[in-house]
């Protein structure tokens, strides 16, 4: 068996374009500034603890200009090695020094994603954000296109899409190594989340509480909870929230599983498979809880034709879901993985390897020479597009709408029932009680609206 040259030539014209595009949008206020690849950006990096520590790490070789964290004790941190920087708590305040940056790195709790980003761009600030994107999908929508309307290199922060098996899976299925895709599956074995006792012990992840306390625990010294909090709704500080990544179960903050390591897994069907918006989502699971994200639960997005590519049907699975052919086992046995099922046979992967199934069918298959570039790496390449204009791979375009989805699972979980999807009024035709889903208000003090 053999690719198809046909096909790699289209997938080559189809990506010369999309690079063209990038260009443009990316480009033309790095290109007004005269910067070159031997001078350094300005970055202001916003939420510098966990995570953030991590990006601001990632981006050191560039001249560190502002450090931002509503906990004093990561700001005190950044401070020690980047001494000349700027300390905010506030990252509100941060933009009344805009002319001190040239870009932002965003690594907040996910419910401030949007707060932070979006006057950035609106100031025409490169942007570098973690995963996902924003807190739902409105959020996501007004990001995307401010982005598109600010011009800026943007990327967020989805790793494994730099690395280079994503890649060479991409060009199997868009070379059809196993023939047209019309099936395709995502699981990982995470369980954080509401979940039962004897689940909580299985997967090492214990949620004490079932509703939201009503109760205080002292306060952290060093944390502006109310600074912490930004747009959710007001209550007392309690340590299921806090410290850690605890905050990331409750809808009121983040997303749970599905948008998080969504991010990541849902990206390489998202990328191989040519995908923005579903046409239908249902979902199953433990009974909603109106305060925490599931542990475990499943989703299963129809998309229409893109193209030459046809109708294809794509199910989420976390913790203890897993696909059937997974449990009879039909195939390789990973804790985690995407599994493409074509007309031709299957390609199972993860973050690092994969392979065509079944193996004695693939055992004389010739792959196609790499066509996708190797990444400069996942923040390099950010650097390099704030600094030439150069696309980047993960930018907003992309990740907007890899976000939106990945919250649809949510919605259609939330909701209950399969919904139908219209992306150009974010709406659900047939469910018009997931509006509140789609969309939430925040505290006083805090509209994005406003903003947007």
């Amino acid at each position: 068996m053999t690719r198809s040259p046909l096909s790699r030539r289209r997938f080559l014209k189809s990506t010369a374009a999309t690079i063209v595009a990038g260009t443009f949008l990316a480009g033309a206020p790095a290109f007004l500034r005269g910067r070159d690849l031997n001078s350094k950006l300005n970055i202001a990096a916003i939420g510098v603890g966990g995570r953030g520590s991590g990006n601001l790490g990632s981006v050191a070789g560039e001249n560190i200009v502002a450090v931002c964290d509503v906990n004093e004790n990561n700001l005190g941190n950044a401070a020690a090695a980047h001494d000349k920087a700027r300390k905010e708590t506030d990252f509100r305040r941060l933009f009344d020094h805009q002319k001190e940056f040239d870009a932002v790195v965003v690594s907040t709790c996910e419910h401030t994603h949007a707060f932070a980003t979006l006057p950035a761009l609106q100031l025409g600030k490169h942007v570098y954000c973690e995963k996902p994107l924003t807190h739902n999908i409105w959020e996501a929508r007004i990001i995307r296109e401010a982005a598109a309307k600010a011009k800026v290199a943007t990327q967020m922060g989805i790793q494994i899409h730099a690395e280079n098996n994503y890649r060479r899976v991409v060009e199997l299925i868009q070379t059809g190594a196993i023939g047209p895709v019309r099936e395709a599956h995502v699981w990982v074995g995470r369980a954080w989340g509401l979940q039962s006792e004897e689940d909580a012990k299985k997967y090492g992840d214990i949620v004490s509480v079932q509703n939201r306390p009503a109760a205080a625990d002292p306060i952290p010294s060093g944390l502006n909870w109310d600074l912490w909090l930004g747009p959710a709704v007001d209550r007392p500080y309690n340590n299921v929230y806090f410290p850690g990544p605890k905050w990331y179960r409750w809808w009121d903050f983040g997303s749970g599983t599905m948008s998080d390591l969504g991010s990541h897994w849902n990206d390489l069907p998202f990328w191989a498979l040519k995908l923005q918006s579903p046409l239908t989502i249902e979902a199953s699971g433990p009974p909603p809880h109106a305060e925490l994200a599931p542990a475990s639960m499943q989703a299963t997005y129809e998309y229409g034709p893109r193209g030459e590519l046809p109708a294809v049907k794509l199910t989420w699975y976390q913790g203890v879901n897993k696909p059937e052919i997974w449990k009879t086992k039909g195939i390789p046995q990973w804790d985690s993985g995407a599994l493409f099922i074509g007309d031709s046979g299957m390609l199972l992967s993860d973050y690092g390897r994969h392979v065509l199934l079944p193996e004695e069918k693939f055992k004389d298959f010739k792959r196609p020479e790499p066509f996708i570039p190797a990444s400069k790496g996942h923040h390099a390449e950010w650097i390099h597009a704030c600094k030439t204009g150069e696309p980047t791979t993960c930018n907003f375009e992309y990740s907007g709408w890899l976000t939106e989805a990945n919250h649809l699972g949510n919605v259609a979980y939330r909701v209950g029932k399969k919904i139908e999807w219209n992306p150009a009024q974010l709406k659900c035709p047939n469910a018009p009680e997931a509006d509140k889903f789609i969309k939430r208000e925040y505290r006083k003090g805090w509209n994005l609206e406003m903003l947007a």
